[in-house]
């Protein structure tokens, strides 16, 4: 990574103090995660995600859509975080006033070595009842994420398909009961035609409007309200870094950009600004 706006980005890096590093699919996608529409696979690919992932949806079929996002979450469960993901961990190891914002909704910060990324699109991994909105645990098959190291893998990677194995429950599955009211269990995500969660969004603007340096990584920018973020940051002053392999809609406000995979680009950002930095 040489050339005068890589230099730029690893100075405003090395000087910041509050910096916020906002993630989105892109960066997930070179763990071998699909984005959200590219996520048919196998008896999905004659279903429409836009179909699947709305409370009408879950309503009418909840096995349907239940079963789609145990097969999203089995995915999920065999990529591995990036060295984009451990890059994003080494910085908050060094400026630990840090805040990792993202749009995923897998569980590879966490793994990566971000312990408590503010998730504004929700999780996989956090189950909750349709009706009381009750936490639900996990399915038996999955341990916590504070019973797993930061790099587990946890399948062999490349999963039954790879060794030529059926996946399980591929195909609609009934979703659990809820241990308080009985209703159906639903996947702990924002379906469109849903508000994104308050908490998350205010500690998210909150974060934005106070950093010194907004670091926006594999996010198209198209999908709202999370694609103000950045701007926030920008309006309020501070410089705003993206990196990302293709144009966006952010490149006119930011200080620089920075094109190429997160695996790659934010690596050598991260060394560039600290040669001693740790990036796994």
């Amino acid at each position: 990574m040489t050339g005068p706006e890589p230099a730029e980005a690893a100075r405003l890096l090395a000087a910041a103090r509050r910096p916020v590093v906002f993630t989105g699919a892109g960066m997930s996608a070179e763990s071998g995660v699909p984005t959200f529409r590219d996520a048919q696979t196998g008896l999905w690919q004659r279903y429409d995600p836009q179909e699947l992932a709305t409370p009408a949806a879950f309503r009418a079929d909840p096995a349907l859509v239940w079963g789609w996002y145990e097969a999203r979450r089995r995915g999920v469960r065999r990529a591995l975080p990036n060295p984009g993901h451990r890059a994003v961990a080494a910085i908050q190891a060094r400026l630990p006033e840090t805040v990792v914002i993202t749009q995923n909704v897998d569980d590879l910060h966490e793994r990566g070595g971000v312990p408590a990324p503010v998730r504004l699109h929700g999780s996989l991994f956090a189950p909750r009842c349709s009706a009381c909105a009750r936490p639900a645990p996990l399915p038996s098959d999955l341990p916590p994420h504070d019973e797993l190291e930061p790099h587990d893998e946890l399948e062999p990677h490349g999963g039954p398909e790879s060794r030529g194995e059926p996946e399980p429950h591929d195909g609609p599955l009934t979703p659990p009961a809820c241990a308080g009211c009985g209703a159906p269990v639903r996947p702990g995500v924002v379906w469109f035609g849903e508000a994104l969660p308050s908490a998350a969004l205010d500690a998210a603007v909150e974060a934005a409007a106070g950093c010194d340096l907004l670091l926006t990584v594999g996010t198209s920018a198209l999908v709202h309200p999370a694609a103000e973020i950045p701007l926030v940051a920008a309006r309020l002053g501070a410089p705003v870094v993206q990196v990302n392999p293709v144009p966006t809609p952010l490149d006119a406000i930011c200080a620089v950009n920075l094109r190429g995979p997160a695996g790659e680009v934010l690596p050598a950002l991260v060394r560039a600004a600290w040669p001693d930095a740790d990036v796994g």
